[in-house]
This record gives C-alpha cells, sequence and structure tokens, in this order.
C-alpha cells in the first residue's frame, strides 16, 4: 500500500479531477470567488496530508455556508495533527518514535480499526505498517542515486521483518508494536477517512448537495441542477463517471517515483518488499472514502483474481481499471 511521502517531496498528481463544465460549476482556484451564475457557493481549496484539497458547498445562506467551510476545514486541520508523519507531535509520529501510546486518540484508534477490516477483506495485502519499506527505500536511492535498482534483498528482508498489521497491538487504552522499529503511515487511507469525517460534519448540519475532497472524492448528494456530479479520471483518454452519495479514489504507481522508470514507487507490496508496477491506476467507487481510498491502493498490487474476490464479497463497491 501506498508508504508517506515527506512533505518536501511531494510530488503526487492529482488522478482524480472533478468537473462540472456542463452547468458552468468548474472548480475555482484558490482566493477566486464564484460568478454570479453559480449561486449559493462556497469554495475553499488548500492542502490536506500533502493532496490538493477542496471543498464545494452549496447552501442558501452564504454566511452559514462559509461558517461550514471553517469548521470542515478545522476539523481537517485536527484530524492532521493526530495521522500527520510530518508534524513530530502528531500522535502518528509519538507512536513511531516510541513504539507505544498510551491513551491514544480515538480516531486514530477508529482508523486502525478500518486498517484492520481492509487488511482482513484484501488477504493481509492491505498493510499501514509497510513505512519501514519506505525508510528501506529512501536509505537506498539517497545512497544510490535514482539510476539505481532496488534494493538489495537483504535490505529488504530486514525491513519486511518489521512489516505486519498483526504485530501492531491495538486497543483503546494503548497501542503498541510487537516489534523494535515498527512504523505506521496512514497515507493509503487517512485522505479518504478525512474526507468522511468532513461530509459527517455537513450532513449533521443538514446539507444536502456538496463536494468534499480531501485528498480522496465523496459527493453529498447530487448536484444542485439535480443531475449527478461529473467526475473525470486522468489517464490515457480521460474517462467521466457519474457520482450521486458515493465516494471515488484513485492510487497510481505513477504518482512518486524513486528512480527514473518508476519500478520503484510509493505503493510498496507488504509480502514481498517491492513496489506496484509503474503503468497501475486503480480507481474505486464505494459508499465511503475511507473504503474506496484503502482499496485503490490494495488493488494497485492484487491481481486480477484476488480482485474478483474482493468485489465479489462487496457488491457495493465498482473497480475502474
Amino acid at each position: 500500500m501506498r508508504a508517506d511521502v515527506p512533505r518536501a517531496g511531494v510530488t503526487r498528481r492529482r488522478f482524480v479531477a472533478v468537473t462540472a463544465a456542463a452547468a458552468g460549476f468548474a472548480l475555482l482556484p484558490a482566493g477566486l470567488r464564484p460568478r454570479a451564475d453559480e449561486g449559493a457557493l462556497v469554495t475553499w481549496t488548500g492542502v490536506a496530508l500533502g493532496a490538493v484539497a477542496s471543498l464545494r458547498i452549496h447552501h442558501p445562506d452564504r454566511a452559514e455556508a462559509e461558517r461550514l467551510v471553517a469548521a470542515a476545514v478545522a476539523e481537517t486541520r485536527r484530524l492532521e495533527a493526530i495521522f500527520s508523519l510530518w508534524r513530530d507531535d502528531s500522535a502518528l509520529a509519538v507512536l513511531n518514535r516510541s513504539g507505544v501510546l498510551v491513551a491514544p486518540p480515538p480516531e486514530l484508534v477508529t482508523l486502525l480499526e478500518a486498517c484492520g477490516r481492509v487488511n482482513r477483506l484484501t488477504g493481509g495485502v492491505f498493510d499501514p505498517t509497510v513505512q519501514p519499506l519506505w525508510d528501506c527505500y529512501v536509505a537506498h536511492f539517497s545512497a544510490q542515486g535514482r539510476d539505481a535498482g532496488p534494493p538489495p534483498a537483504v535490505s529488504i528482508a530486514a525491513a519486511l521483518a518489521k512489516v505486519g498489521f498483526d504485530k501492531l497491538r491495538l486497543g483503546r487504552d494503548r497501542i503498541a508494536f510487537a516489534r523494535r522499529g515498527m512504523a505506521v503511515t496512514l497515507n493509503g487511507i487517512a485522505q479518504g477517512f478525512i474526507t468522511d469525517r468532513v461530509v459527517a460534519l455537513l450532513r449533521d448540519a443538514g446539507l444536502a448537495h456538496a463536494l468534499v475532497d480531501m485528498g480522496e472524492i465523496r459527493a453529498i448528494g447530487d448536484h444542485p441542477a439535480h443531475r449527478p456530479w461529473h467526475v473525470a479520471l486522468e489517464g490515457a483518454a480521460t474517462q467521466e463517471i457519474d457520482v450521486v452519495d458515493r465516494a471515488v479514489a484513485t492510487s497510481a504507481a505513477a504518482g512518486f517515483r524513486f528512480d527514473t522508470g518508476g519500478r520503484c514507487n510509493h505503493l510498496f507490496d507488504p509480502r514481498t518488499g517491492g513496489c506496484a508496477d509503474a503503468s497501475r491506476r486503480v480507481t474505486v467507487v464505494a459508499d465511503d472514502a475511507t473504503t474506496a481510498d484503502a482499496l485503490s491502493s490494495a488493488f494497485s498490487l492484487m491481481d486480477e483474481a484476488a480482485i474478483a474476490r474482493v468485489l465479489g464479497e462487496r457488491p457495493d463497491i465498482k473497480r475502474i481499471a
């Protein structure tokens, strides 16, 4: 699954872009106000966990819409302070540094429990404990340069010894690692989780039409023009899908490359220590962004038979190659 990319090295492309040009609701650049024909639209753009993020809220009361945007951004920042590896004081950073976290934030426990469910669903392919593999690849390519091949087998084996969700001791009162040197990354699921939390906040406020993208996309209801939201998937050829009350997430090996050929990337296989095929790009549509985010990462590492097994167990999920 995806390992975290340090802030200084963020090159993660946005493979999912929202388009609504048919009704004149194109996403607005940061700092621009909506046109008069866009009605009660408040748009925010920024960054969440290193990825481009945006909110598009439709509300008859503009002041209330702006208040909801502020509340959603505040909630995003609060959750980033728990899940981020870029902040030394985040709960996740403390856990990785010390190997144990007493009285963890409930959101961290909830998200790790969600990781466990996807880990079981995918036969262990989705695994948030792959961060030691990231450290292994960073050390190798920092020393050898971008034209080097993969890390030596002995280095990968040493990193894999620290990987495994079954080595994570998870409880509401305490989280601990069973082995020294373990570390967790939530980059393959946290953006979806934050998106879902923002959606819950907006729904609780009575919002019926919104598009939330905190690194992954989820629609509340349909478009205010009473049609689906149009989501464009970038690739060799642009593909567009319609979304109503659903979430969309895309993972692609090309999002971050250690080497010039892309053979070594940020999608790590916890079974082998290798990376996803450089050409892999997978989009998943699900009822919630947490699931879509996690499965788009896992499917990037799974063969067709394994993906079909998961889809057979979860007919509510759709994979778009």
